[in-house]
């Protein structure tokens, strides 16, 4: 009997049940088979899936196991150290820490302490006893204004990428234990209003803050920064998860809730540009982050980027050189960050990843002599203690995580963030799916998560014999070099002395790469 055959007799047998049944007058049967046969028969007829049309009926169990794939592969065979994205270690840690449980371990490590990868800190025989509630970062330069910012805090998740009660949650927990929550680029609506410190981003298509094409509102913004709440602003030039690339927010998403905090019309597509319309030039983007100072009342105005060309970075740096203008802050985002839907070309191809992009930034800054100028913020799978203070050995004053929060809330890495179907009701605006977030329960759970992160922090700066995180420097951590030899991370990094991009008569020929083949050919009227 040939294949074709085969592949028929499931729907033919179902259809000689069907008859069967109908002359029995057993009628609930009949409907089921006759349902499955009327499958069989439109399997047949349609074009558009090979599997089904050669093997009707039979054929959706190819799709329905791909569908449970994931889902398998997450719950019965991916290994504990295993990312994808996050490993289910990561994942328990944060579990834990948001129950307020003991994350310890027992019977050791489970890493390969002797991969190339591994990197650890190196402790102190003689170590302290910090106090993590000191482990805060000033930024900015005005003593009114200035912001004295916990050095771990929630990333930019905007509403609408997230449901409401889930920013509620986020900004709840914000509130209860003094960190900043970022707002992302989609407006501050009544969900961040929670009495939680705000990050209030900006983005390309400035939404909050927006005239009816899509251009900046100076008069919008300047209403609604100067708001208590609203400690810092950050202009995102980039994200990791798709740097360089915009999007397209349909109309049947633009809901009343979403329409307003965005600055939109209710059901109305709206284009997010990649790019921003207010500047062209590295001086021009000072002049705006100047503009923004002055209209917030002077808080203090940064940047998020995902590194891109080091030499778009040396141009920035040599506008800042030229103006004695710079930002209070920038926000170094990885490009293994993303907690929304990207092309996946985007999220695994384009962009550099956080522990190079921090280097090179903090190197750059140090050159032109403005470091103790400008911080700098981290995000980039940021979950545990440790990944703070490696980001802070590479440079970073403080970090921020997206979906190690989210983690907190509840999430349980199904991956459907982009198809409105989120099962946890954290990124959907699905009413119904919306029960499942409490806020009060889930706002006392994200400040349990950070709540002991700084204590695991504050025994890990204690380890290394240091008084505060700031002290925290690429020799505190050790790797491995290419030939397999222990070296402090200091050594396999970048960096640069105090100074040393300054001036005209520079020996080229001694700068590191990639300063020794881009400095010179940026330009600060110019990126590209």
């Amino acid at each position: 009997m040939n294949n074709r055959l085969m592949a028929f007799l499931p729907w033919i047998a179902t259809g000689l049940l069907f008859v069967f049944t109908i002359s029995h007058s057993e009628f609930k049967s009949a409907l089921l088979f006759g349902a499955l046969f009327l499958v069989g028969v439109i399997d047949l007829l349609q074009s558009g899936q090979p599997i089904r049309r050669n093997y009707p009926l039979i054929g959706h169990a190819r799709f329905i196991f791909e569908d449970l794939r994931p889902n398998l592969r997450q719950y019965f065979m991916e290994g504990d150290a295993e990312e994808v994205p996050f490993s289910r270690m990561q994942r328990e840690l944060v579990y834990e820490r948001a129950d307020a449980q003991s994350s310890e371990r027992g019977f050791g490590t489970i890493k390969d302490v002797y991969e190339d990868s591994n990197v650890w800190l190196a402790h102190s025989i003689v170590p302290t006893a910090p106090d993590p509630k000191t482990f805060r970062v000033r930024t900015g330069e005005n003593p009114l204004t200035a912001y004295d910012m916990s050095v771990f805090n929630v990333s930019g998740l905007a509403f609408g990428a997230l449901s409401g009660p889930a920013v509620a949650a986020l900004n709840r927990g914000a509130a209860l234990g003094g960190f900043a929550q970022n707002t992302g680029e989609g407006g501050i609506s009544k969900y961040h209003q929670q009495q939680g410190d705000l990050i209030w981003q900006v983005g390309s298509a400035y939404f909050g803050c927006r005239t009816p094409d899509g251009a900046f509102d100076a008069a919008q913004f300047e209403q609604k920064a100067i708001d208590p709440q609203v400690r810092m602003i950050e202009i995102k030039i980039s994200q990791g998860a798709k740097p360089g690339h915009g999007g397209v927010l349909p109309g049947s998403k633009v809901s009343n809730e979403i329409a307003l905090a965005w600055g939109l019309e209710v059901g109305k597509t709206c284009v997010c540009p990649a790019g921003h319309s207010t500047f062209q030039t590295p001086r021009e983007l000072l002049a705006f982050i100047a503009q923004l100072r002055q209209l917030s009342g002077d808080k203090p105005v940064g940047m998020k980027i995902c590194v891109g060309h080091p030499r778009e970075l040396f141009a920035l740096a040599k506008a800042m050189i030229e103006t004695g203008q710079c930002p209070d802050f920038i926000t170094v985002d990885g490009s293994e960050g993303g907690t929304g839907a990207a092309p996946l070309e985007f999220s695994d191809h384009v962009g550099m990843p956080l522990h190079d992009a921090l280097p090179l930034v903090h190197a750059t800054l140090v050159g032109i002599g403005m470091r103790d100028r400008v911080r700098i913020g981290a995000s980039g799978k940021v979950t545990s203690a440790f990944d703070i203070v490696h980001a802070m050995a590479l440079g970073a004053d403080w970090c921020n995580a997206g979906r190690g929060f989210m983690f907190s809330l509840g999430c349980i890495q199904a991956r459907s963030c982009h198809t409105d179907r989120c099962p946890t009701g954290i990124t959907t605006q699905n009413p119904s799916l919306h029960r499942g977030i409490v806020v009060s329960d889930k706002g006392q759970k994200v400040y349990s998560y950070h709540q002991q992160t700084l204590e695991a922090l504050g025994e890990l700066v204690a380890a290394a014999g240091v008084e505060n995180t700031s002290q925290i420097t690429a020799d505190h951590i050790l790797c491995r070099d290419r030939s397999g030899k222990v070296v402090p991370l200091s050594q396999t990094t970048v960096r640069l002395d105090r100074g040393s991009l300054l001036g005209e008569g520079l020996a080229r020929h001694e700068l590191p790469e990639p300063f020794k083949s881009n400095w010179d050919a940026s330009s600060a009227d110019r990126f590209n």
